[in-house]
């Protein structure tokens, strides 16, 4: 697989991506053909990606909520699209909710840029708790490229306290996610996860550190998949990762506890992110969203390019 056609290796082919701004959302083109949306407004509990095609056409997501499809799944309606957010912001919890309060609020966007073969859209959030206290401004930037069979969205989240002390407690409900098409999954799919350590399916993968999991499957005879890539940047790297069979694929980097105390109970210990008043955590996660097969050597070439890669 060659790496040219994303930005992380300096490359200048690629389809063009454009942004189409609509009632409480942006779509992105690549190549003129639909990819996915930017969504945000008081309906929703967080802005989301939704849907999420490959570069074939292919939804990749689930499809609830808000649209239902012959035996899709309706569990964790709080899973939609590709989302980050948290369970445990002080005394709130925005991962669970799926009515506001809390909520993660779109406030503006700071950029939206199209150049040669890549788009860049950059919004500001307000975490905003069941008091209506803003508790984390969120400053987001995604990066959307494409190559050969594949397109990449380089996702960096910065949070910053704002007018109080902000503890993100330990807890397996985190954190960049996708919520996955029912042909995808592993229980009742055709889905198979695999990390960078090696280690393969939910079992090998959940609640284990690891720097990239892909999840890969097929639908009408083509392979198609997912892979997420954790920059060494980012808070507590190597991220945990809260992979479940049944679609859900979330890389959490902050449930240490939560994912210790199922394999080393003598052992696992509490981790919190303390942020004072102005300081600031950064993420930044990468997603390839592929047609064909991706080998681990592939994909392990593709982490030490973004692993090197400057932030956009």
């Amino acid at each position: 697989m060659s790496l040219c056609g994303v930005i992380i290796c300096g490359c200048n082919s690629g389809p063009k991506v454009q942004f189409v701004q609509a009632d409480k959302k942006i779509d992105v083109l690549i190549g003129g053909k639909p990819f996915t949306s930017y969504c945000y407004g008081d309906d929703l509990t967080k802005p989301i990606l939704y849907p999420v095609h490959s570069p074939s056409g292919v939804v990749v997501n689930r499809g609830f909520p808000p649209s239902e499809a012959a035996g899709e799944s309706t569990d964790h309606p709080h899973h939609t699209g590709i989302f980050f957010t948290y369970d445990k912001v002080n005394d709130d919890g925005f991962w669970n909710n799926t009515k506001s309060p809390p909520q993660i609020k779109h406030i503006k966007v700071t950029k939206m840029e199209e150049t040669p073969n890549r788009g860049t859209l950059s919004t500001v959030m307000d975490w905003v708790g069941k008091k209506a206290d803003v508790l984390l401004e969120e400053n987001r930037t995604m990066l959307f490229t494409a190559g050969p069979n594949e397109y990449a969205i380089d996702f960096t989240m910065g949070l910053t306290a704002k007018d109080t002390k902000v503890v993100l407690g330990d807890t397996k409900e985190g954190m960049f996610a996708i919520r996955v098409a029912a042909w995808l999954k592993e229980k009742g799919g055709t889905g198979e996860y695999l990390s960078s350590n090696g280690d393969r399916k939910e079992k090998g993968v959940w609640a284990r550190k690891a720097e990239w999991v892909r999840l890969q499957g097929q639908k009408d005879g083509k392979t198609i998949g997912i892979a997420i890539f954790y920059h060494p940047s980012s808070v507590n790297y190597p991220t945990y990762w809260h992979a479940r069979g049944y679609g859900l694929f979330s890389a959490n980097p902050l449930g240490q506890y939560d994912f210790e105390i199922k394999r080393n109970p003598k052992t696992a210990k509490k981790h919190s992110l303390t942020l004072e008043r102005g300081r600031t955590a950064h993420f930044r996660f990468l997603m390839l969203i592929y047609d064909g097969d991706r080998t681990k050597d592939q994909l392990e070439a593709r982490f030490e390019a973004f692993a090197k890669s400057a932030t956009p």
